[in-house]
């Protein structure tokens, strides 16, 4: 497992923002994705009847529609102890192979580090 403090100042920073959604609303997961100029794009869970999006998906869809055109790092906070494929895929489609996908646990430590292949 590497710790968080293993992070540089800006990854660091995607993983508390994805940590502070995640509390903050409630919800099973909270994401940060940060996009080719630096700016960050801070997702939850979206989980209504007509509409079912993991909060990386959700993030990766918020910095398409902000006119993003690539993603240097993604982070998501979660319980979960394996991102689904459909969430690395968004990552890589946005971001290319190799991006770097942090998934830290519900405290904000780093469990793994995934890449967008």
């Amino acid at each position: 497992m590497t710790q968080s403090t293993d992070l540089g100042p800006e990854d660091r920073k995607i993983v508390t923002l994805a940590r502070s959604a995640r509390a903050r609303n409630g919800v099973p997961e909270g994401a940060a994705v940060r996009d080719e100029t630096g700016r960050t794009y801070v997702a939850g869970t979206v989980d209504l009847a007509s509409l079912q999006l993991s909060a990386l998906r959700t993030a990766v869809a918020m910095a398409v529609a902000s006119g993003a055109e690539s993603l240097e790092a993604a982070a998501v906070v979660s319980a979960a102890q394996e991102l689904p494929a459909d969430d690395i895929a968004a990552v890589r489609d946005l971001g290319g192979k190799g991006t770097p996908v942090f998934l830290a646990g519900p405290d904000g430590e780093l469990r793994e580090t995934l890449t967008a292949e």
